[in-house]
Protein backbone atom coordinates (compact mmCIF):
# COMPACT_ATOMS: atom_id res chain seq x y z
CA UNK A 1 0.00 0.00 0.00
CA UNK A 2 1.24 3.59 -1.00
CA UNK A 3 2.47 5.75 1.73
CA UNK A 4 -0.07 8.72 0.16
CA UNK A 5 -3.12 5.82 0.07
CA UNK A 6 -2.41 4.66 3.68
CA UNK A 7 -2.56 7.47 5.32
CA UNK A 8 -5.80 8.51 4.83
CA UNK A 9 -6.78 5.79 7.32
CA UNK A 10 -5.56 8.34 10.01
CA UNK A 11 -7.37 11.33 11.35
CA UNK A 12 -5.43 13.70 13.72
CA UNK A 13 -6.43 17.27 14.45
CA UNK A 14 -3.91 19.54 12.66
CA UNK A 15 -0.86 20.25 14.42
CA UNK A 16 0.06 16.74 15.88
CA UNK A 17 3.42 16.85 16.43
CA UNK A 18 3.85 14.58 19.68
CA UNK A 19 4.46 10.85 18.36
CA UNK A 20 7.49 10.71 20.51
CA UNK A 21 4.89 10.89 23.61
CA UNK A 22 2.26 8.99 21.90
CA UNK A 23 1.15 7.64 18.20
CA UNK A 24 -2.27 7.93 17.14
CA UNK A 25 -3.93 4.64 15.48
CA UNK A 26 -5.28 4.17 12.22
CA UNK A 27 -9.15 3.87 11.38
CA UNK A 28 -8.85 -0.29 10.98
CA UNK A 29 -7.04 -0.40 15.36
CA UNK A 30 -9.55 2.33 16.56
CA UNK A 31 -12.53 0.48 14.72
CA UNK A 32 -11.52 -3.01 16.49
CA UNK A 33 -11.24 -1.69 19.41
CA UNK A 34 -14.14 -0.16 20.17
CA UNK A 35 -16.05 -3.48 18.44
CA UNK A 36 -13.85 -5.49 21.33
CA UNK A 37 -14.93 -2.90 23.91
CA UNK A 38 -18.76 -3.64 22.81
CA UNK A 39 -18.37 -7.17 23.35
CA UNK A 40 -17.09 -6.76 26.46
CA UNK A 41 -19.94 -4.71 27.51
CA UNK A 42 -22.37 -6.97 26.45
CA UNK A 43 -20.41 -10.45 27.31
CA UNK A 44 -20.67 -11.51 23.13
CA UNK A 45 -17.92 -14.05 23.77
CA UNK A 46 -14.74 -15.41 25.37
CA UNK A 47 -11.56 -13.61 25.41
CA UNK A 48 -10.07 -16.30 23.33
CA UNK A 49 -11.00 -14.22 20.44
CA UNK A 50 -9.27 -11.12 21.47
CA UNK A 51 -6.47 -13.01 22.50
CA UNK A 52 -5.46 -14.24 18.50
CA UNK A 53 -4.59 -10.50 18.30
CA UNK A 54 -1.74 -10.90 20.43
CA UNK A 55 -0.18 -13.69 18.41
CA UNK A 56 -0.81 -11.64 14.94
CA UNK A 57 1.01 -8.37 16.47
CA UNK A 58 3.50 -10.76 17.65
CA UNK A 59 4.09 -11.81 14.20
CA UNK A 60 3.55 -8.65 12.41
CA UNK A 61 6.42 -7.32 15.20
CA UNK A 62 9.05 -9.80 14.61
CA UNK A 63 8.47 -9.18 10.59
CA UNK A 64 9.20 -5.45 11.27
CA UNK A 65 12.54 -6.33 13.19
CA UNK A 66 13.49 -9.53 11.06
CA UNK A 67 13.13 -11.92 13.68
CA UNK A 68 10.88 -15.26 14.19
CA UNK A 69 8.47 -14.94 15.78
CA UNK A 70 9.31 -17.47 18.41
CA UNK A 71 11.69 -15.11 19.47
CA UNK A 72 9.49 -12.19 20.63
CA UNK A 73 8.35 -11.96 23.97
CA UNK A 74 5.06 -9.43 24.71
CA UNK A 75 4.73 -7.41 27.27
CA UNK A 76 3.04 -3.99 29.03
CA UNK A 77 6.16 -1.43 28.65
CA UNK A 78 9.81 -1.59 27.85
CA UNK A 79 10.67 -1.43 31.67
CA UNK A 80 8.04 -4.55 32.68
CA UNK A 81 10.08 -6.52 29.48
CA UNK A 82 13.64 -5.32 30.48
CA UNK A 83 13.32 -6.09 33.93
CA UNK A 84 14.27 -9.75 33.86
CA UNK A 85 17.44 -9.04 32.33
CA UNK A 86 18.33 -6.89 34.81
CA UNK A 87 17.62 -8.94 37.54
CA UNK A 88 19.49 -11.98 35.60
CA UNK A 89 22.82 -10.21 35.87
CA UNK A 90 25.17 -11.19 38.58
CA UNK A 91 25.58 -8.81 41.91
CA UNK A 92 28.42 -6.33 41.00
CA UNK A 93 28.31 -6.95 37.11
CA UNK A 94 28.84 -3.24 35.01
CA UNK A 95 26.66 -2.08 33.07
CA UNK A 96 26.96 0.76 31.07
CA UNK A 97 24.63 3.55 30.07
CA UNK A 98 24.10 7.00 28.31
CA UNK A 99 23.87 9.47 30.47
CA UNK A 100 20.96 10.91 28.96
CA UNK A 101 18.59 7.78 28.92
CA UNK A 102 15.40 7.53 29.27
CA UNK A 103 14.82 5.92 32.37
CA UNK A 104 12.73 2.72 31.29
CA UNK A 105 16.40 1.55 30.21
CA UNK A 106 17.94 2.54 33.50
CA UNK A 107 16.22 2.28 36.28
CA UNK A 108 15.74 -1.80 35.56
CA UNK A 109 19.96 -1.59 36.43
CA UNK A 110 19.52 0.36 39.12
CA UNK A 111 17.30 -1.17 41.04
CA UNK A 112 19.68 -4.45 41.38
CA UNK A 113 22.81 -4.31 42.76
CA UNK A 114 24.86 -3.72 39.73
CA UNK A 115 27.50 -1.43 38.75
CA UNK A 116 26.08 1.24 36.80
CA UNK A 117 28.52 3.72 34.53
CA UNK A 118 26.90 6.25 33.01
CA UNK A 119 28.32 8.17 29.97
CA UNK A 120 27.25 10.77 27.26
CA UNK A 121 25.53 9.01 23.96
CA UNK A 122 28.66 9.67 21.34
CA UNK A 123 30.94 8.32 24.42
CA UNK A 124 29.47 4.93 24.52
CA UNK A 125 31.52 2.41 22.38
CA UNK A 126 34.45 3.89 23.91
CA UNK A 127 33.64 3.32 27.60
CA UNK A 128 32.65 -0.43 26.73
CA UNK A 129 35.81 -2.40 27.91
CA UNK A 130 36.90 -6.10 29.00
CA UNK A 131 35.60 -4.70 32.41
CA UNK A 132 32.01 -4.44 30.96
CA UNK A 133 29.27 -6.91 31.07
CA UNK A 134 26.00 -5.44 29.53
CA UNK A 135 25.72 -2.05 27.54
CA UNK A 136 21.86 -0.74 27.33
CA UNK A 137 21.13 1.96 25.08
CA UNK A 138 18.59 3.87 23.20
CA UNK A 139 19.19 3.55 19.22
CA UNK A 140 17.13 7.03 19.38
CA UNK A 141 17.55 8.99 22.39
CA UNK A 142 14.15 9.80 23.81
CA UNK A 143 15.29 13.46 24.83
CA UNK A 144 17.18 14.99 22.34
CA UNK A 145 16.19 12.61 18.95
CA UNK A 146 19.97 11.74 18.45
CA UNK A 147 20.54 8.56 16.60
CA UNK A 148 23.00 6.13 18.48
CA UNK A 149 25.93 4.87 16.52
CA UNK A 150 24.36 1.30 17.12
CA UNK A 151 27.39 -0.40 14.87
CA UNK A 152 29.93 1.19 16.84
CA UNK A 153 28.43 0.36 20.35
CA UNK A 154 27.80 -3.64 18.66
CA UNK A 155 31.15 -3.87 17.84
CA UNK A 156 32.65 -2.92 20.81
CA UNK A 157 30.24 -4.88 22.55
CA UNK A 158 31.22 -8.39 21.09
CA UNK A 159 34.92 -7.22 21.24
CA UNK A 160 34.44 -7.51 25.00
CA UNK A 161 31.70 -10.50 25.28
CA UNK A 162 29.42 -7.99 26.77
CA UNK A 163 25.74 -8.41 26.89
CA UNK A 164 24.24 -5.85 24.60
CA UNK A 165 20.37 -4.60 25.26
CA UNK A 166 18.93 -1.92 23.31
CA UNK A 167 15.30 0.11 23.61
CA UNK A 168 13.97 1.01 20.25
CA UNK A 169 11.17 2.76 21.41
CA UNK A 170 11.77 6.31 19.62
CA UNK A 171 13.37 4.04 16.56
CA UNK A 172 11.04 0.95 15.43
CA UNK A 173 8.05 2.79 13.68
CA UNK A 174 9.70 5.46 11.54
CA UNK A 175 13.82 3.80 11.42
CA UNK A 176 14.35 0.43 9.69
CA UNK A 177 15.73 -1.97 12.31
CA UNK A 178 17.00 -5.37 12.47
CA UNK A 179 16.81 -6.92 15.84
CA UNK A 180 19.52 -9.63 15.18
CA UNK A 181 22.79 -7.61 15.93
CA UNK A 182 21.70 -7.60 19.55
CA UNK A 183 21.10 -9.85 22.41
CA UNK A 184 18.02 -8.15 23.55
CA UNK A 185 15.52 -5.59 21.79
CA UNK A 186 12.86 -3.97 23.79
CA UNK A 187 10.08 -1.39 22.23
CA UNK A 188 7.05 0.40 24.14
CA UNK A 189 4.45 -0.10 21.14
CA UNK A 190 2.45 3.17 22.05
CA UNK A 191 4.61 5.84 20.28
CA UNK A 192 6.38 5.03 16.78
CA UNK A 193 3.95 2.09 16.47
CA UNK A 194 0.98 3.92 17.41
CA UNK A 195 -0.37 1.27 19.64
CA UNK A 196 -2.62 1.65 22.46
CA UNK A 197 -0.50 2.01 26.04
CA UNK A 198 0.30 -1.21 27.28
CA UNK A 199 1.77 -2.88 24.09
CA UNK A 200 5.50 -3.84 24.48
CA UNK A 201 7.31 -6.29 22.48
CA UNK A 202 11.18 -7.77 23.18
CA UNK A 203 13.25 -9.75 20.85
CA UNK A 204 15.52 -12.09 22.92
CA UNK A 205 18.17 -13.15 21.47
CA UNK A 206 18.12 -17.69 21.34
CA UNK A 207 22.04 -17.29 22.04
CA UNK A 208 21.30 -15.59 25.43
CA UNK A 209 17.77 -17.00 26.18
CA UNK A 210 18.67 -19.40 29.04
CA UNK A 211 20.78 -16.62 30.71
CA UNK A 212 17.77 -14.98 31.46
CA UNK A 213 15.66 -15.60 34.76
CA UNK A 214 11.45 -15.24 33.97
CA UNK A 215 11.16 -13.70 37.36
CA UNK A 216 7.41 -12.53 35.66
CA UNK A 217 6.72 -16.86 35.10
CA UNK A 218 3.02 -16.98 34.85
CA UNK A 219 0.22 -19.28 33.43
CA UNK A 220 0.15 -16.78 29.94
CA UNK A 221 4.03 -17.92 29.76
CA UNK A 222 3.43 -21.58 30.28
CA UNK A 223 4.51 -24.71 27.32
CA UNK A 224 0.81 -25.91 27.02
CA UNK A 225 -2.01 -26.09 29.98
CA UNK A 226 -0.22 -24.43 32.48
CA UNK A 227 -3.17 -22.41 34.34
CA UNK A 228 -2.62 -25.06 37.51
CA UNK A 229 -0.15 -26.46 40.00
CA UNK A 230 3.01 -27.52 39.67
CA UNK A 231 5.49 -28.21 37.84
CA UNK A 232 6.70 -25.22 36.37
CA UNK A 233 6.51 -25.46 32.23
CA UNK A 234 7.02 -22.61 30.33
CA UNK A 235 7.60 -22.10 26.88
CA UNK A 236 10.83 -23.29 25.12
CA UNK A 237 11.09 -19.91 23.28
CA UNK A 238 10.71 -16.33 24.42
CA UNK A 239 6.95 -17.14 25.12
CA UNK A 240 8.48 -17.60 29.13
CA UNK A 241 9.15 -13.76 29.22
CA UNK A 242 5.11 -13.52 27.74
CA UNK A 243 3.15 -11.79 30.79
CA UNK A 244 -0.72 -12.21 30.40
CA UNK A 245 -0.88 -9.85 28.00
CA UNK A 246 -3.80 -6.77 28.26
CA UNK A 247 -6.35 -8.30 25.30
CA UNK A 248 -7.79 -4.97 24.03
CA UNK A 249 -4.36 -2.98 23.41
CA UNK A 250 -3.39 -5.95 21.64
CA UNK A 251 -6.64 -5.77 19.63
CA UNK A 252 -6.03 -2.84 18.71
CA UNK A 253 -2.10 -3.25 17.75
CA UNK A 254 -2.59 -6.07 15.23
CA UNK A 255 -4.21 -4.35 12.52
CA UNK A 256 -1.82 -1.34 13.50
CA UNK A 257 1.25 -3.81 12.93
CA UNK A 258 0.23 -5.57 9.92
CA UNK A 259 -0.34 -1.99 7.88
CA UNK A 260 2.70 -0.75 8.69
CA UNK A 261 4.16 -3.73 7.26
CA UNK A 262 1.70 -3.35 4.28
CA UNK A 263 3.55 0.61 3.39
CA UNK A 264 6.99 -0.39 4.55
CA UNK A 265 9.21 1.46 6.94
CA UNK A 266 11.15 2.80 3.84
CA UNK A 267 8.60 4.91 2.62
CA UNK A 268 7.61 6.41 5.85
CA UNK A 269 11.61 7.29 6.83
CA UNK A 270 11.66 9.53 4.09
CA UNK A 271 8.52 11.00 4.98
CA UNK A 272 9.19 11.00 8.62
CA UNK A 273 12.77 12.62 7.82
CA UNK A 274 12.31 14.79 4.88
CA UNK A 275 9.83 16.73 6.90
CA UNK A 276 11.85 16.96 10.19
CA UNK A 277 14.60 18.39 7.78
CA UNK A 278 11.93 20.76 6.37
CA UNK A 279 10.99 21.97 9.67
CA UNK A 280 14.94 21.83 10.45
CA UNK A 281 15.43 24.15 7.43
CA UNK A 282 12.73 26.56 7.97
CA UNK A 283 15.19 27.51 11.42
CA UNK A 284 18.32 27.57 9.64
CA UNK A 285 19.47 24.19 11.57
CA UNK A 286 21.93 21.73 9.31
CA UNK A 287 19.90 18.83 8.43
CA UNK A 288 19.44 15.85 10.48
CA UNK A 289 18.89 11.90 10.28
CA UNK A 290 16.22 11.61 12.75
CA UNK A 291 12.42 12.19 12.71
CA UNK A 292 12.80 14.10 15.86
CA UNK A 293 14.27 17.40 16.16
CA UNK A 294 14.60 19.89 19.58
CA UNK A 295 14.41 23.24 19.91
CA UNK A 296 16.20 25.36 22.71
CA UNK A 297 14.89 28.69 21.73
CA UNK A 298 13.04 30.81 24.72
CA UNK A 299 9.42 30.74 24.24
CA UNK A 300 9.35 28.09 21.82
CA UNK A 301 7.00 25.72 23.54
CA UNK A 302 4.40 28.29 24.65
CA UNK A 303 4.96 29.81 21.13
CA UNK A 304 4.51 26.23 19.43
CA UNK A 305 1.06 25.92 21.99
CA UNK A 306 -0.32 29.26 21.09
CA UNK A 307 0.11 28.38 16.84
CA UNK A 308 -2.02 24.72 17.90
CA UNK A 309 1.15 23.08 17.90
CA UNK A 310 1.27 19.90 20.16
CA UNK A 311 4.67 18.78 20.75
CA UNK A 312 6.66 17.95 24.47
CA UNK A 313 8.96 19.51 26.39
CA UNK A 314 12.12 17.35 27.38
CA UNK A 315 15.20 18.42 29.46
CA UNK A 316 14.13 22.04 28.63
CA UNK A 317 13.68 21.44 25.01
CA UNK A 318 11.06 21.59 22.75
CA UNK A 319 10.13 18.34 21.23
CA UNK A 320 8.79 17.99 17.74
CA UNK A 321 8.55 14.62 16.37
CA UNK A 322 7.28 13.60 12.60
CA UNK A 323 5.82 10.43 11.36
CA UNK A 324 3.41 9.40 8.73
CA UNK A 325 0.67 11.58 9.58
CA UNK A 326 2.52 14.92 10.04
CA UNK A 327 1.95 17.39 6.34
CA UNK A 328 3.33 19.90 4.81
CA UNK A 329 0.68 22.58 6.79
CA UNK A 330 1.98 21.11 10.32
CA UNK A 331 5.38 22.00 9.81
CA UNK A 332 5.29 25.03 8.10
CA UNK A 333 2.62 25.91 10.98
CA UNK A 334 5.37 25.66 13.25
CA UNK A 335 8.15 27.16 11.50
CA UNK A 336 6.08 30.16 11.23
CA UNK A 337 5.29 30.20 15.35
CA UNK A 338 9.65 30.16 16.45
CA UNK A 339 10.82 32.64 13.37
Amino acid sequence: MKLDEAVRLWDPEPGWLNTASYGIPPEPAFEALQSALAEWRRGANGWDKWDRSTNRARAAFARLVGVEAADVAVGASASQVLAPVAASLPPGSRVVVPDIEQTSNLFPWLAHDLDVRTVPPADLPGAIDERTDAVAFSLVQSATGEVAAADEVVAAARTHGALIVADATQAVGWMPVEATPFDVLAVSAYKWLMCPRGTAFCYVSPAVRDRIRPIAANWYAGDGDASYGPPLRLAKDARRFDIAAPWFSYVAAAPTLELLLEIGIGPINDHDVRLANRFRTGLGMPPGDSAIVTVTRPGAAQRLAEAGIRASVRNGAARLAFHLYTTEADVDTAVAALI
